[in-house]
């Protein structure tokens, strides 16, 4: 009888033990690249064990379990502050086991003041993009602000998403801060008010909106439009054919989106999951992840790992000084986002 107790016994430590030596990790397809994780196995001897998603699911998983069954996760990082004051599904992170060193100074603030709920930060940044204005500066070399899109000069050569990235970096643009309305619902839609009217002033200057990302590369390509909205990796691919064409961030700043590295809240092995975020953004790695993912990362030190071909371009783009102007969508609140979809709306039926 104490033999068999004896091995109950010892084949529950060691259950337990193997649970502890891997690794849950909820991510990006992408996000997990085979050669990382058979470096991070072999540096630590974690095992690590990936499940792909997306916001929504992360959240639907997330919330089913209430913070269980994963130990690290990366959802957007204006998708964490209302869910985790809603479910609490997030412990806060403990960034003293975080090498703070590894990071963009300004990215990792911008990260922790977006994601903070009672007093405490939720979240580190991994991955990142922005979006702002793809130019043919061969035919629009003075187009570097937003107001291009609302530009007369431009007239017949403009286009953009009727989305609410156009709504935002003209806010900027005209002298607002948008993110900083947020809070004033009254000042919110004031400003909305006026770039409704800018919008509707100047759409007979828009050659179109577009809706898809590949349409939008053939009509600059194709030289339709020479100044419009797009995302930064756009701009690049079209650069490579014709070196006029380029993104260009605007004065005000692009608007950039940040997914993040957060440790849900019933995670069992915390240890492991701060290794792995210390661990993809060490330099070699993080340049590693961008090379294969033509994404860039938080990591500061990474340049000098990443292929020169995406390296140049990024330099190009984005100098220190362009970086830390980068606008980070905040979470929006839903109230916002309703009438920031009538404004569009409005925009889309007017005459």
């Amino acid at each position: 009888m104490k033999r068999i107790v004896l091995m109950i016994v010892f084949l529950m430590a060691g259950s337990s033990l193997a649970m502890a030596d891997t690794l849950q990790l909820l991510t990006w397809k992408g996000y997990a690249p085979k050669e990382l994780v058979d470096k991070f196995e072999a540096e630590t001897g974690v095992k690590v064990e990936v499940t792909y998603s997306n916001n929504e699911e992360m959240i639907a998983k997330l919330r089913a379990t209430r913070g269980a069954g994963f130990d690290l996760a990366q959802p957007s990082q204006d998708r964490i502050s209302s869910v985790q004051e809603e479910f609490g599904i997030y412990q806060p992170i403990d960034y003293s086991r975080i090498e703070a060193d590894l990071f963009i100074p300004s990215m990792l603030e911008a990260v922790k003041k977006n994601t903070l709920v009672g007093g405490q930060s939720h979240a580190v940044p991994f991955c990142w993009g922005t979006s702002g204005l793809v130019v043919n500066t061969a035919k629009a070399k003075d187009a570097t602000s937003w107001k291009a899109l609302i530009d007369p000069q431009y007239k017949g050569r403009i286009s953009y998403r009727l989305k609410r990235p156009v709504l935002i970096g003209l806010g900027f643009a005209l002298g607002y801060d948008p993110f900083a309305l947020y809070g004033d619902e009254k000042a919110y839609a004031e400003m909305l008010s006026k770039i409704e009217a800018e919008l509707i002033k100047a759409k007979p200057l828009v050659k179109n909106y577009w809706a898809n990302g590949d349409q939008l590369l053939e009509s600059v390509r194709s030289g339709e439009v020479t100044v419009a909205e797009a995302w930064d990796n756009g701009g690049w691919k079209l650069h490579e054919d014709n070196k006029d064409i380029d993104f260009v961030a605007p004065a005000e700043g692009a608007l950039g989106w940040i997914d993040t590295f957060t440790i849900p809240a019933k995670a069992k092995n915390v240890d492991a999951a701060y290794k792995w975020i210390n661990f993809m953004l060490k330099p070699e790695n993080s340049g590693y992840f961008t090379s294969a993912e033509k994404t860039p990362t938080a990591s500061k030190g990474a340049g000098p790992f990443i292929d020169p071909a995406f390296q140049a371009n990024f330099d190009r783009s984005f100098p220190q000084a362009t970086i830390d102007n980068i606008k980070w969508y905040p979470p929006v609140p839903a109230n916002l986002e309703a009438m920031e979809g009538k404004v569009l709306d409005k925009v889309k039926a007017s005459n």
